[in-house]
């Protein structure tokens, strides 16, 4: 059976189009760490699990703008609002509240 995690992790996965490993990658994590969560083997630690659900969050939200492959290509590609650094990376070094702002400026329709 499918603990909570496993299905954020599935839908972040579904949504945005990355793999397992890269979603490791941006929680900052293993893939093996990852895969225990995934089977309900350990809970992640309470930064993970806050960083696992922004990302969830971010990757809804890009839904609503993206099919999942243009998802994946948004987080990949240098953007000018992030003074030409990948969302991706961004979020690699913990400054995903400045892709969360990125998103709402979407939202807004301030930015395509």
């Amino acid at each position: 059976m499918s603990g909570a995690v496993a299905l954020r992790l599935d839908s972040i996965q579904h949504k945005a189009s990355i793999s397992a490993s890269e979603v490791a990658d941006l929680l900052g994590t293993t893939s093996q760490t990852v895969s225990r969560w995934r089977r309900n083997r350990v809970q992640p630690e309470q930064d993970r699990l806050r960083l696992l659900l922004d990302l969830d969050w971010l990757a809804s939200q890009l839904a609503d703008f993206y099919a999942p492959d243009e998802a994946r290509l948004w987080l990949f590609a240098r953007h000018p609002l992030l003074d030409g650094d990948r969302p991706f990376d961004r979020i690699r070094s913990g400054r995903m509240d400045d892709v969360l702002a990125l998103i709402d400026q979407l939202r807004s329709g301030a930015v395509v």
